[in-house]
């Protein structure tokens, strides 16, 4: 059963489920001045909590009436449990094409730790095909930068599905060259293909084993040894990417 009437701006709280990571302030205010000129079209949606009242949908005009100076708000009051409030929030906001594929991307994966649902259950309730949500869910494993990146739209989610395909030691330097060179997809692609098979420089290693060390450290007080019983020698330790050498050079 559901009411309709006017509730006070101080007694709504957001969607705690709330997808939508960023609300441009250019689009509030031009929503604003189309609430200005014709009124509030549509009641924003709450259900009842123990303070007042959560939103359900109707986040962006909520904020809009907010800036408009507005003490009360039209509101359908709906009673709906937890699950039906994250499902709702994120429905609205996925036909209305406002979300990054990262937003949504956590909006699944707050459905699955907090509401248990699989993959295929979350699927069936978005019209979607469980891989859409899978593949959705992996770009929360590229570094947070690139996560911003796509949540403010400087690289896109065909992108982002690309860099996953790179060396996770890569994937932020090949970001970089991405937004740098101002790269479509397919040259995207390209370059990951090409870091990924150009051969690989071998590491060098810094320091040195302790058995070396002993070794080592034999050799030197073998010097000192010989030193000691008057024979005159010179050496040069030097260290190599791949070896440790010594130079002895005794004097007649």
């Amino acid at each position: 059963m559901q009411e309709t009437r006017e509730i006070a701006v101080h007694l709504i709280q957001s969607n705690r489920y709330q997808p939508r990571l960023n609300f441009d302030d250019t689009s509030l205010k031009e929503l604003a001045t189309s609430i200005k000129e014709n009124g509030l079209i549509q009641p924003i949606s709450v259900r009842p909590i123990e303070r007042g009242f959560e939103i359900i949908a109707g986040e962006r005009r909520f904020r809009a009436m907010v800036i408009l100076g507005y003490t009360a708000i039209p509101c359908i009051i709906s009673k709906v449990d937890d699950t039906q409030l994250a499902e709702m929030a994120l429905v609205e906001n996925i036909q209305r094409e406002d979300l990054s594929a990262i937003e949504e991307a956590k909006a699944f994966l707050v459905m699955i730790e907090n509401q248990a649902l699989t993959q295929d259950k979350i699927a069936q309730k978005m019209g979607k095909s469980q891989s859409s949500v899978a593949n959705k869910i992996r770009l929360l494993q590229l570094p947070q930068e690139i996560q911003d990146a796509v949540s403010t739209h400087q690289i896109t989610e065909r992108h982002a599905r690309a860099l996953l395909a790179a060396d996770p030691a890569e994937r932020l330097g090949i970001f970089n060259k991405v937004v740098g060179q101002n790269l479509n997809v397919r040259q995207t692609e390209a370059l990951i293909e090409h870091h990924a098979t150009e051969p690989k420089r071998k590491p060098i290693t810094k320091g040195i084993t302790r058995n070396l060390q002993i070794a080592v450290n034999t050799i030197i007080a073998s010097i000192k040894m010989i030193e000691k019983t008057g024979i005159k020698l010179d050496y040069k330790q030097t260290d190599k990417e791949d070896a440790i050498e010594f130079v002895i050079r005794f004097k007649k």
